[in-house]
């Protein structure tokens, strides 16, 4: 019996579905808009994730798909542990359409029969080794590794900015001298891994104004109450962003909700290496594939970067990404029809 009632939260798009596609079309993204076609772009690898559900974290309380509505044809709609949630199910009518992610992800907190300790996972991560409720939860906390970071701008000037507004409201409302003192234990923690040493080196910088904050790109842990807190705090500029039908650089982000939750010390400490993985898919796609095959990590993000291919290229790098998830999610699950 599971010793905590914990949903998954999954947002799905198909970037196939012409109707979607049409629908898209009727806007205009602005001049400072992330519109690429990577953030839409179908794998056809979705029934994996449920795979990996089912076989590596069977005590899953509720499982909340998100669309816009549409739905992939293999879905066992009718399993027990399946909850299909439309946009407009739980978002605000003036937010609709929205092809961001940052309005979907911003009001999950309104889904009907979502559980106070939630999992929030991107349609690119994977469970893909057996997990227990611990390794998302310990003494009721959502479980995480706090580190102080350097903002990068690299390649994507529009996710750079997302962070920078983030932080912006998070110096705002807490004093950073007083969450280190409080929680200095959980900052630096002897269970992270070497890349929290970054946080000692910021710590001058951090007791007067936080930086940033290390970003594992893997499934969040979270606390439904975290959602209406800040919502509560921050009203405008989460409601702003929910109107925005594509990412722009005004926006902010789902990592609010778990700096917020660091700022009120509602985090405990795991090592975020022995979770999971990040892999872009271009530039890592034999190392990616191995550490599938091998079941290297518990979760893994495999992100899409390719973003200039032919058709025939995609197609390549998606029959031998999947090839791989066969090997250990070949059997069909009870959520496929």
């Amino acid at each position: 019996m599971s010793k905590e009632k914990i949903d998954f939260v999954m947002i799905w798009v198909d970037g196939n579905d012409e109707e979607w596609k049409k629908e898209k079309r009727k806007y205009t993204p602005s001049a400072n808009s992330d519109n690429e076609d990577n953030r839409y772009r179908e794998w056809d690898n979705l029934r994996y994730w449920f795979r990996g559900v089912e076989k590596f974290a069977p005590w899953v309380h509720k499982i909340h798909f998100v669309t816009c509505g549409h739905l992939p044809e293999w879905l066992n709609v009718n399993h027990p542990k399946l909850n299909i949630v439309s946009h407009k199910d739980y978002m605000k009518e003036e937010y609709l359409p929205t092809f961001s992610s940052h309005p979907i992800e911003l009001n999950l907190h309104r889904i009907e029969g979502l559980s106070e300790k939630f999992v929030y996972f991107n349609d690119d991560t994977f469970i893909t080794k057996p997990m227990t409720e611990e390794d998302f939860f310990r003494n009721g906390l959502p479980c995480s590794a706090c580190g102080f970071e350097v903002i990068n701008i690299k390649y994507d000037p529009v996710y750079y900015d997302v962070m920078v507004n983030n932080m912006r409201m998070i110096n705002k409302n807490f004093d950073s001298a007083q969450f280190i003192k409080k929680n200095f234990s959980k900052i630096f923690n002897l269970r992270y891994d070497l890349k929290h040493i970054k946080s000692l080196l910021l710590l001058p910088w951090s007791m007067g104004f936080i930086p940033g904050f290390i970003n594992p790109h893997l499934p969040n842990a979270y606390l439904k109450s975290t959602f209406e807190e800040v919502w509560d705090k921050e009203y405008e500029l989460l409601d702003e962003t929910s109107k925005h039908k594509f990412r722009c650089s005004q926006d902010v982000n789902q990592y609010i909700f778990r700096y917020w939750q660091y700022m009120t010390g509602k985090f405990s400490p795991i090592n975020m290496k022995k979770q999971g993985e990040f892999y872009y898919i271009g530039q890592q796609f034999e190392e990616c594939c191995n550490a599938l095959r091998n079941q290297k990590h518990k979760m893994m993000c495999i992100n899409d970067d390719l973003t200039q291919i032919s058709l025939d290229e995609f197609e390549k790098y998606k029959n031998g990404l999947n090839s791989a998830f066969e090997v250990i999610l070949g059997e069909k699950s009870q959520f496929e029809i």
